[in-house]
């Protein structure tokens, strides 16, 4: 009598316990948001501004991941397939390719270029030996100028995929937008007694930075390939001849050749990360930098 009474009692508990984890997980379904990727981190900090709750946001590129060598995990392509938009930022080398392999697979995936209606700088950048997009430099988020068209790009594109919170979304992309315009305002009037002046780079990731702010950026490795020893001393010897006092390095990528060429330029050695999550701490970081000299 009591084995039965056990087994009833264990019975009904195991019949609960399953009809939890069943309401928890279609609970769960109903619940989950539908998903964006992004190819980089800058990118997410951006539309996560816009977007708010409404969807998750995932990135292609992780912080410190470096895009001239990056190869998709396959997390990242089950992550991107699964996703019903994919905003790429333009002129990246590796967009292409992951387009490419995951449409086959989603052909519904939608597609936006945030880069659309940014006025490109060219011959600046290429990736080891192959040139791409006439090398047109990608490194467009680094301005605070161009980051107010990635913004408009990106509320078109999510109102164009969900138009029935179009009014939260413009609630916030100008909030944004705002915002946008007070970070230019404040780096246009900090660096205005430093127009004119030089900075030093490795890799010339700075341009647009350089081109919203009346500067000169000057790259130790032109086009973003390796210089020959004598390219290399011609550099230096520029920037020598512009009195630079500031040479900003990526840590993960160039910084013990950055070093090697501070010896003779003798600069504030700054490290640097324009794939930053925190972009707007970024754009400040290089302003105060360039403002100490």
């Amino acid at each position: 009598m009591k084995r039965s009474i056990f087994k009833y009692i264990l019975t009904s508990l195991l019949i609960v316990a399953a009809l939890g984890l069943f309401l928890r997980s279609c609970t769960s379904a109903s619940t989950s948001k539908p998903t964006i990727t992004v190819s980089i981190q800058p990118q997410k900090y951006m539309l996560e501004k816009i977007v708010g709750d409404k969807w998750e946001i995932k990135c292609l590129l992780s912080n410190g991941a470096n895009p001239e060598s990056y190869d998709p995990s396959l997390t990242h392509l089950l992550n991107l397939e699964n996703s019903k938009a994919y905003f790429r930022i333009g002129n990246v080398a590796f967009e292409s390719a992951i387009i490419n392999k995951v449409q086959n697979n989603n052909p519904g995936l939608k597609l936006f270029d945030n880069s659309e209606g940014i006025s490109l700088i060219r011959g600046t950048h290429s990736h080891g030996d192959v040139e791409h997009a006439s090398d047109i430099d990608p490194h467009t988020w680094t301005s605070v100028k161009n980051a107010k068209t990635i913004a408009s790009n990106m509320y078109k594109a999510v109102v164009d995929l969900d138009p029935e919170n179009k009014a939260y979304y413009s609630r916030n992309f100008k909030n944004f937008l705002s915002s946008l315009d007070s970070l230019d305002r404040e780096i246009s009037q900090q660096l205005q007694p430093y127009r004119g002046s030089a900075f030093v780079v490795w890799h010339p990731s700075l341009s647009y930075f350089a081109r919203d702010y009346g500067l000169e950026q000057i790259s130790l490795s032109p086009e973003g390939k390796e210089a020959s020893v004598k390219m290399m001393q011609s550099t230096i010897d520029k920037a020598i001849v512009r009195d630079v006092k500031t040479l900003f390095f990526q840590k993960d990528i160039d910084s013990r050749q950055a070093q090697v060429a501070n010896e003779q330029i003798k600069a504030e050695i700054v490290n640097i990360n324009p794939l930053n999550y925190e972009w707007d701490k970024e754009m400040r970081s290089i302003a105060n930098a360039i403002s100490r000299q």
